[in-house]
């Protein structure tokens, strides 16, 4: 369809039209939801590799009938249905919260604009696009201009010009101006399909958690296989056990290499923790950014918007100077009338001036963050230039206007000249003619929240491009600590922001790539950084920052590619997030270290089986009971507790040194009874039930220690632990393959366990200096 442009931005598709578009597939079609699919959970539940491994363990043990050690694909069917329904569960609070927030963009339809849902959009279509717009599909600019921010495609974070005739590539932001655009490529056919897709591929997993468990089941995997193979072809050839016994002790000993329930309890906690948090109107679109803002000690805190709401008042106006010539207050209803900027700022000036049409405007020039200006230029008149007071008054600024920006107002000056103005040039010797002072608010309860995050050792840092004695007067009212120590960035190069970003805690004129070399300088020394931004200035920043957090009032932008979003647009509900991250990592990393016993032990005694030709000694239903009252049953009951103490350490290291003393003191006192056993007139059923003790009672110690400081709750899950083995050993001892009990093996179990105690303390201790020395 062939179109005036300069007609078409006006009148924009018909419905017929558009419904024509639709049944031809010209549409973008369905948006990427902010969740996992109902399929996508299901299948990342099942299909994974422990999964696959205990299923081949199923099957071998089905084909040779050893019924009774089946028990355990129960474990395996319950962690499956347990981990889908607490995915699903956060998935629908998720999802009615990404309604909120669910990108949507302006189209010119039967001529007038119409606000549509992304996948919507049809082919030649018109977009409507204003600052903090995210363009959603490739287009041509057919009226106005605008600055163009491409840093999330090109890696390049100078705004670009685009005026008619332009192309604007779909991920692109509007950082100045307005303009109309018509659609030209839709769907697939974009250079970025969906805005979504865009967030998601310039924003880096960073987790711990997942890092960790992706090493666990590698070396795991590594091991299992071949150690599997080995311990199968020993049992059936050179001991030439019967096929059913070499299978099972085969079995048994897989089985225990794998901390089946571990990535189970991580992902559950994790979906919990997002649950909790969608029911305080905070959305986190990503399950492991819970644990990333956990680990956070500096927190970069955009003024406007963030610890400020946002509304401005036009306080006060000075007169700097008069022109004859004509009327400034009729003069500034023309700028506002053809301005397109719409940010705060300009919204309290327009409401304190209010709009006219007395003068005709030939060129004008968005304001943008880089620049601190905007400009427009009448007929017959010249241009009138509006921006941050230091850019437009010569000289230093008066000083009644230096006292109220101390007091945290902002300034802003309006000048003139006869002169054209280019918006990649110097400004030209302004007449300054009025300067305006505006006023914002504090958010409430900020004072407690810094003070929080303070008390809690992270430290908050206040990035803005407003005057630097605003912004510092601004945090000196929120109660910022060292809000004294403040820098006018504007006078800083970017090869000196690495030696200053540690010394200073405000930082006033920073340009949106200044922001990024910000965050990057901090995590260069060692931070774990999170950023808190609303509009396409911060958008640098929160790409590169460790955890990336949008205001819901802010742009569709800096929503899209955040990591979480306060829907009430209010930071003072970031400690929510903070102490929910602080949970699942806090709670998973207690239990883990008791998973990861049976693993390392197993891992090494098989190693000495194989050495040895030796058989395993348990079977899989002894392993089941461990894995069900040891590991699951306490896991599972105190996964929720509300543990909120900082985090220390890293995860591996933390757990594998709470792990590695009791696994290695049980493979010692085992291999001391498989040598020594029948010198205790211990026969083979007996040394095997010895073993079974052992290992019960210092895996239940590491339990009991893990549990402390002890809760009402945690003691009774300990006695339900304890007096639960007692009475499967009691009255299932022959379905357990097990000696009947007698005082002679109780007794020397305890002594033995007492022994592997000490062992296990002497191992903990050096491990634990070792870590120290080495700083782990």
């Amino acid at each position: 369809m062939e179109n005036d442009n300069s007609l078409f931005y006006k009148t924009g598709l018909n419905d017929k039209e558009v419904n024509e578009r639709i049944v031809e597939g010209k549409v973008n079609g369905v948006s990427k939801p902010a969740s996992k699919s109902y399929g996508q959970i299901v299948k990342d539940n099942v299909c994974t590799l422990f999964n696959l491994l205990n299923f081949l363990i199923f099957i071998a043990l089905v084909l040779v009938q050893a019924w009774s050690n089946l028990v355990f694909i129960l474990i395996i069917i319950a962690n499956i249905l347990i981990g889908i329904y607490q995915e699903v569960k956060a998935k629908k609070l998720v999802d009615q919260l990404s309604i909120l927030t669910k990108p949507t963009i302006t189209v010119v339809r039967n001529g007038k604009p119409t606000v549509v849902d992304i996948n919507e959009v049809v082919l030649d279509d018109v977009l409507v696009l204003e600052s903090g717009n995210q363009v959603c599909n490739d287009a041509t600019v057919i009226h106005g201009m605008i600055e163009a921010n491409e840093s999330l495609l090109t890696g390049e974070s100078d705004p670009i010009n685009k005026s008619v005739g332009a192309n604007l590539l779909s991920g692109s932001s509007v950082v100045s101006g307005k303009c109309y655009a018509k659609v030209k490529n839709v769907g697939d056919d974009n250079y970025a399909t969906t805005l979504v897709k865009e967030a998601q591929q310039v924003k880096k997993q960073n987790s711990e958690l997942m890092e960790s468990m992706k090493k666990v089941t590698k070396v795991t995997t590594f091991m299992i296989i071949p150690l599997g193979i080995i311990l199968f072809i020993e049992a059936l050839w050179l001991r030439q056990d019967v096929l059913f016994e070499a299978v099972v002790s085969s079995a048994a000993g897989l089985l225990g290499m794998l901390p089946k329930g571990l990535v189970l309890l991580t992902s559950v906690s994790l979906a919990n923790g997002v649950a909790r948090l969608a029911q305080k109107k905070v959305l986190v679109q990503n399950l492991y950014s819970l644990e990333t803002l956990s680990h956070v000690d500096v927190l970069c805190l955009d003024k406007t918007g963030t610890i400020t709401n946002g509304k401005m008042k036009v306080e006060k106006t000075f007169t700097l100077e008069t022109n004859d010539s004509f009327d400034l207050k009729e003069v500034m209803g023309s700028y506002l009338k053809a301005s397109d900027d719409n940010n705060a700022t300009f919204q309290a000036i327009d409401e304190y001036f209010g709009e006219n049409d007395t003068y005709q405007h030939t060129k004008k020039i968005p304001f943008s963050s880089l620049r601190k200006w905007s400009a427009i230029e009448f007929k017959d008149l010249g241009t009138i230039v509006v921006g941050a007071a230091e850019k437009i008054i010569p000289g230093p600024l008066p000083e009644e206007i230096s006292e109220l920006m101390l007091e945290g107002m902002r300034a802003i000056a309006i000048g003139y000249t006869k002169e054209t103005v280019s918006d990649n040039q110097e400004l030209p010797k302004l007449q300054p003619l009025m300067a305006v002072i505006l006023s914002d608010t504090i958010r409430d309860r900020t004072k407690e929240t810094l003070a929080y995050f303070h008390k809690e050792g992270i430290e908050a840092k206040i990035i803005s491009g407003d005057n630097v004695n605003t912004v510092m007067a601004i945090a000196k009212k929120a109660g910022v600590i060292n809000y004294d120590r403040c820098i006018d960035m504007s006078k800083v190069s970017d090869d000196d922001i690495k030696d200053i970003v540690t010394k200073y805690t405000v930082f006033g004129r920073v340009t949106p790539s200044q922001k990024k070399l910000i965050v990057e300088a901090l995590q260069a020394d060692g931070h774990h950084v999170a950023m808190t931004g609303d509009g396409v200035n911060d958008l640098l920043a929160l790409k590169e920052a460790d955890c990336s957090i949008a205001i819901a009032d802010g742009s569709d932008a800096s929503k899209q590619i955040s990591q979480v979003v306060l829907l009430n647009s209010d930071f003072t509900c970031l400690p929510d997030v903070l102490l929910e991250g602080r949970k699942v990592v806090n709670n998973v990393t207690r239990v883990a270290g008791v998973f990861f016993i049976k693993t390392i032990y197993t891992v090494l005694l098989s190693i000495f089986c194989v050495l040895t030709n030796t058989p395993f000694p348990f079977i899989p239903l002894q392993i089941t009971l461990i894995d069900l009252l040891i590991e699951a049953m306490p896991s599972f009951l105190t996964i929720f507790e509300s543990d909120t103490r900082k985090i220390t350490g890293h995860f591996l290291p933390k757990v594998f040194s709470k792990a590695t003393g009791n696994a290695v003191s049980v493979v010692i006192l085992f291999i001391f009874i498989m040598l020594f056993g029948s010198n205790l007139g211990l026969d083979h059923l007996e040394s095997v039930t010895l073993m079974y003790y052992v290992l019960v009672i210092i895996s239940m110690i590491a339990v009991i220690r893990s549990c402390y400081p002890f809760t009402k709750l945690r003691i009774l899950i300990c006695l339900m632990m304890v007096f639960g083995f007692i009475f499967a050993i009691l009255f299932f001892s022959d379905i357990l393959h097990l000696a009947s009990v007698s005082l002679n093996i109780v007794l020397m179990g305890l002594v033995l366990s007492a022994i592997g105690v000490v062992i296990e303390r002497g191992i903990y201790r050096l491990i634990t200096n070792y870590m120290k020395q080495h700083n782990l």
